[in-house]
């Protein structure tokens, strides 16, 4: 069964939507104080000590969102993804060897046509990922979508171009960003994040019927227990889900 601290975090990997999306076509100008400036580097600096720790174990890291754009707030959360792990065991290694605590684990596949996920929580604001199966290209551009900074892009104090959930373009300034609606600009979108239109649309569509429509199901969202590991979970739910065969099978 799921604890109410469950249910928060599922919640929050599902929608993450706070804010309506924005329909004007305006550019603002946002300028940051020095609390902004500085809570953007204590969220970086935390993003990059546990990158740091999977990077040793030669895994591939990205931190995605208002943390690789630079618009991080209070309330932002530290997404980091694991982009082709070799097994889920070389990650929990990892976190162990550093004595970094977890607070959950559990799979989530959105839905029938998406690849199931595996999260791990550090706490409630800060979560590792990585796919269990491999990704289509949509899934996969999602992060550059919303933008992603690699660890020595992270150290170099690089941010970069990505759409947040309002569906709004931030560009980074010196002084802080740049904002303007994407909805209407979806080519010329994709042609700035170098990735493809469908993505841009897909997420468009998505971000713009959770805002009419209010959080939307997920397909799967299993829990681990302590004995368990995400290969485990996966296997089970081969064996018993015919959409999770399938989508395994597509992706093979």
């Amino acid at each position: 069964m799921f604890n109410n601290y469950s249910i928060k975090l599922y919640s929050q990997v599902q929608t993450k939507l706070t804010k309506k999306v924005e329909m004007h076509q305006d550019t603002t100008k946002v300028v940051y104080d020095k609390n902004r400036w500085n809570i953007l580097q204590t969220h970086r600096e935390k993003a990059t000590k546990i990158m740091s720790i999977l990077e040793k174990f030669h895994l591939q890291t990205i931190v995605h969102g208002s943390i690789a754009r630079g618009d991080a707030t209070k309330t932002s959360d530290v997404d980091i993804f694991v982009v082709d792990p070799p097994s889920s065991f070389q990650i929990e290694t990892a976190l162990e060897a550093a004595n970094i605590k977890v607070a959950n684990r559990f799979v989530v596949q959105a839905t029938p046509l998406y690849a199931m996920k595996a999260y791990i929580e550090l706490d409630e604001k800060t979560t590792v990922s990585f796919p269990l199966m491999q990704m289509r290209k949509v899934e996969r551009e999602f992060y550059k979508f919303s933008g992603e900074v690699t660890l020595p892009q992270l150290k170099q104090n690089l941010r970069v171009k990505g759409v947040d959930k309002r569906l709004m373009l931030i560009k980074p300034t010196k002084t802080g960003h740049e904002e303007s609606s994407i909805i209407g600009k979806e080519d010329a979108t994709a042609k700035i994040l170098d990735i493809s239109v469908e993505t841009v649309l897909d997420r468009t569509h998505t971000l713009r019927r959770r805002d009419t429509v209010g959080r939307t199901g997920t397909f799967i969202k299993r829990e681990l227990q302590s004995h368990e590991n995400f290969e485990m979970i996966l296997k089970k739910l081969s064996d018993t889900n015919p959409a999770v065969r399938r989508r395994i099978k597509s992706s093979a």
